[in-house]
């Protein structure tokens, strides 16, 4: 590898995220990776033509994947066939890979909300006064409806996911680089989701949050655990995001966020060595 590996930072500067800032967040993540890669960032419409100029593209705030599936099926099967060096890696088993986990880990008996795909399974949901609708390829709540159980019945289910909806106390994510842990936040009002604040996790959070970091299987890359806490004290599964997880850097203490910069630089030249066969 060169004494400078040259990264594309794939971001969309423009993109409207409703209670956040991508872009500041990225001008800051980049400026500071700057000093130890060269840096040029794009957006994600423009990568599959740039990326093979340089040693690996890092996929940060590049917005949901819904909005240009069809560019980022392209780009996933160039970087594939071209061996490009992606980060985070393109074998991710969450969010990255579409809803599908959910399925998977509530088959598996995993602490997730509750989640099924076909009419004969809506008998295996916990009752509810309401189900929560969304489809399997959604992000950022597109596409979300909540609905009563009797109109559950005769709903076509195809390419839709059902899931209780959970009274839950409030929701907390912890943000991982590689399988370090690095902070959480939580938001203590469920009706104002991005209003984050600190959050000082158990020992049983981060061995809730851990066992979906290991299921996952990523040796590198950045992964946040969303779960909600219910009413009963307990942790469920909400998301596992390890495509383009907004970090809400700006809600950290200083030395927090020059850590997970370190964690980041470190990973990110472990994930080149061992790409190179370093």
């Amino acid at each position: 590898m060169p004494a400078r590996p040259g990264l594309l930072y794939v971001t969309d500067l423009a993109y409207p995220a409703r209670g956040r800032r991508y872009c500041d967040e990225d001008i800051f993540l980049s400026s500071r990776l700057r000093a130890d890669f060269d840096i040029a960032l794009c957006h994600p419409l423009d990568a599959t033509a740039l990326m093979d100029r340089f040693d690996a593209v890092v996929v940060r705030n590049s917005g949901p994947v819904l909005h240009y599936q069809e560019q980022y099926d392209v780009f996933r099967d160039r970087a594939t066939a071209h061996g490009t060096r992606v980060y985070n890696p393109l074998t991710g088993r969450g969010d990255m890979a579409g809803k599908q986990y959910l399925l998977d880990l509530t088959r598996g008996g995993h602490p997730v909300i509750p989640t099924v795909d076909r009419p004969e399974d809506l008998a295996l949901l916990p009752a509810s006064d309401q189900y929560a609708v969304k489809p399997k390829a959604g992000a950022d709540s597109i596409g979300l409806r909540f609905v009563a159980r009797d109109e559950l019945d005769g709903l076509p289910l195809g390419g839709l996911l059902v899931q209780p909806r959970v009274d839950f106390r409030y929701e907390v994510s912890f943000y991982f680089v590689d399988d370090t842990f690095h902070y959480a936040l939580h938001a203590p009002d469920p009706a104002r989701r991005w209003e984050l604040a600190p959050y000082a996790p158990t020992e049983a959070d981060l061995a809730f949050a851990r066992r979906f970091v290991d299921w996952n299987t990523l040796a590198h890359g950045i992964q946040r655990v969303d779960a909600c806490r219910t009413r009963e004290g307990d942790l469920l599964l909400v998301e596992l995001e390890d495509l383009n997880p907004y970090l809400s850097l700006d809600l950290v203490e200083d030395r927090t966020r020059d850590a997970f910069v370190s964690g980041m630089t470190a990973s990110l030249h472990r994930f080149l060595e061992t790409a190179s066969g370093a």
